[in-house]
């Protein structure tokens, strides 16, 4: 795969201030024909003639404020002579468009600027959005953690969870709440963490094994 054609595609994210948790692994498919993601539950008709390519970016943190586990998509619609035509950006099992009507969030060209809800991690093109949640400040702070070990449609009978996992995540996220700022930085991609969709698909319960065990570790083994 060409990483240097993924990278010049890549969107711009802008981070809260605050933010914990950031991208740990990008899997990426390139859809060139009608067809489903592999990696969500979304399909692609391609009916519109100026696309060529979809780019998507799988972007997969250890953790969400609220669980262990998290990933979210960018797709970015590139067109025959390599214009961006279009963008999506995932919320939450949702997606809005990433790309603003008159285009002003295009950096450089080929880079669609998006937001990252603050731990949270979902994507919307300007950051007054997030203003409209009704947890955007508890999500991050009372209600850390609540969720435990997540298991999405990608991992069904991939891996499980039980009470005792869940209350250990629990437990160690509330030891990373804070308050969003709501000030963001941007950030970008780093190519070394491009993958392909199965290998990152491979990686994630090695990866939430792992984690589980720091966990364990440094809280003592003690779920009370």
């Amino acid at each position: 795969m060409n990483y240097e054609w993924i990278a010049k595609y890549a969107p711009y994210i802008y981070f809260d201030d605050n933010e914990p948790f950031f991208p740990v692994r990008v899997g990426i498919t390139v859809l060139e024909a009608a067809g489903p993601s592999p990696s969500t539950r979304r399909t692609f008709d391609f009916n519109d003639p100026k696309v060529k390519a979809i780019i998507e970016y799988a972007i997969y943190w250890d953790y969400d404020i609220q669980h262990l586990y998290e990933l979210e998509h960018v797709w970015v619609y590139v067109g025959h002579d390599g214009e961006v035509v279009d963008c999506d950006a995932s919320f939450h099992g949702r997606h809005f468009k990433g790309l603003l009507h008159d285009r002003s969030n295009l950096v450089d060209g080929t880079h669609v600027k998006l937001y990252s809800q603050p731990g949270k991690h979902a994507f919307l093109p300007q950051p007054e959005m997030f203003y409209l949640l009704p947890d955007l400040m508890t999500s991050t702070d009372e209600t850390a953690g609540r969720r435990g070990l997540l298991i999405t449609g990608p991992f069904d009978g991939v891996y499980t969870t039980d009470d005792e996992t869940d209350r250990l995540v629990e437990r160690y996220l509330k030891t990373r709440r804070f308050k969003p700022a709501m000030t963001f930085t941007e950030y970008r991609i780093d190519p070394s963490l491009y993958v392909t969709w199965p290998e990152l698909h491979a990686e994630v319960p090695l990866r939430i094994k792992d984690r589980l065990a720091e966990i364990k570790e440094l809280l003592g083994g003690n779920n009370q």
